[in-house]
């Protein structure tokens, strides 16, 4: 239901409905995905041909009409006892990328928090990741 409605308002705003796009939107919909790297390796790995730049049009597209608000989609909100596998995905400059669990990516955030100086970590609720300001798309 939730799809056919998006999609009528993506032809009402005059995009036309390829596969990569349906695809990306039932990435979306049907994953917690935080980020656009996540949805993009998601779409990879489910063995759709997706350029980046037709993933971020996409999600632009979809943030315009009023189909996703962005600051949710880069939400992160893992608990200690969350047992989500990949709830963070790094890609390092070298090319490699490092899948964490959910106790993994609470573990490098409570550690990394304390390194800077916070001495209470036990209630880090969620994580708002936004974009770089810099040009760079990597974060």
């Amino acid at each position: 239901m939730q799809r056919e409605l998006i999609v009528e308002k993506l032809r009402e705003h005059g995009c036309r409905i390829t596969k990569q796009r349906l695809a990306l939107l039932d990435i979306i919909l049907e994953n917690e995905c935080s980020c656009c790297k996540e949805i993009y390796y998601k779409a990879l790995k489910s063995g759709h041909k997706v350029g980046s730049a037709t993933e971020y049009r996409m999600l632009n597209t979809l943030e315009e009409i009023g189909a996703i608000n962005r600051k949710n989609l880069y939400r992160i909100a893992y608990a200690e006892h969350c047992n989500k596998k990949d709830a963070c995905t790094i890609e390092l400059e070298d090319g490699s990328i490092h899948h964490l669990t959910a106790k993994e990516w609470n573990l490098v955030l409570k550690r990394g928090l304390r390194e800077l100086g916070y001495e209470d970590v036990s209630g880090v609720i969620s994580v708002s990741i936004q974009g770089c300001e810099c040009g760079n798309e990597r974060y």
